[in-house]
């Protein structure tokens, strides 16, 4: 089984919360291998190219949020996707920035569907209990973008392999990862 790599960003809210070692610890009791860890604050640069808007990231966001509107039997504010998924890249990186973060990687097979699971909805209304923000958070787009903020979710975890590579390159350097054995690697 090939092993994958992704990588889980801790932000500021859950920091500041001091729950980012039960966040943490969550991933290591399921056997998921920590590789590389640090906490810092995140600089204009990392900020910016963490979150790209892609045509389809803002179609998926904006349909996302609009639908959410629609059931509450709100109008939604916004006709070009574009426009607010730039909107909504802008208050990510506010908020990347806003204070330190925990950025680690995890290796596992699998470890980037096991991880979105554990991890939960991206808006923590329908996120299910027993998941990081079921758990531990409550917000959701329409509260956020009443605020005019990003929806504050705790945690950042890669979407794909290849978001995965993009997102560690960025936030690690090879020698800041570290290769060793656990009693799961056997197993694997």
């Amino acid at each position: 089984m090939v092993k994958e790599r992704t990588l889980v960003i801790v932000k500021h809210d859950g920091v500041i919360r001091g729950i980012a070692g039960e966040i943490i610890s969550r991933f290591e009791k399921v056997g998921l291998k920590i590789i590389g860890m640090k906490m810092l604050w995140a600089d204009e640069n990392v900020a910016e190219k963490h979150y790209i808007v892609t045509d389809e990231w803002a179609k998926g966001v904006f349909e996302k949020t609009k639908t959410t509107y629609e059931k509450e039997g709100k109008k939604f504010p916004f006709t070009n996707h574009k426009e607010y998924g730039t909107m909504i890249k802008n208050w990510n990186k506010t908020f990347l920035q806003e204070g330190p973060v925990i950025a680690l990687v995890l290796e596992a097979p699998h470890v980037i569907e096991v991880v979105r699971k554990m991890v939960g909805n991206t808006e923590p209304r329908q996120a299910i209990p027993g998941t990081i923000r079921g758990d531990y958070i409550y917000d959701s787009y329409a509260i956020a973008d009443t605020k005019q903020r990003p929806i504050r979710n705790l945690i950042h975890a890669s979407g794909n392999k290849e978001e995965a590579t993009r997102e560690i390159s960025l936030w690690f350097t090879e020698r800041e990862l570290h290769h060793y054995e656990t009693p799961f690697d056997k197993h694997f």
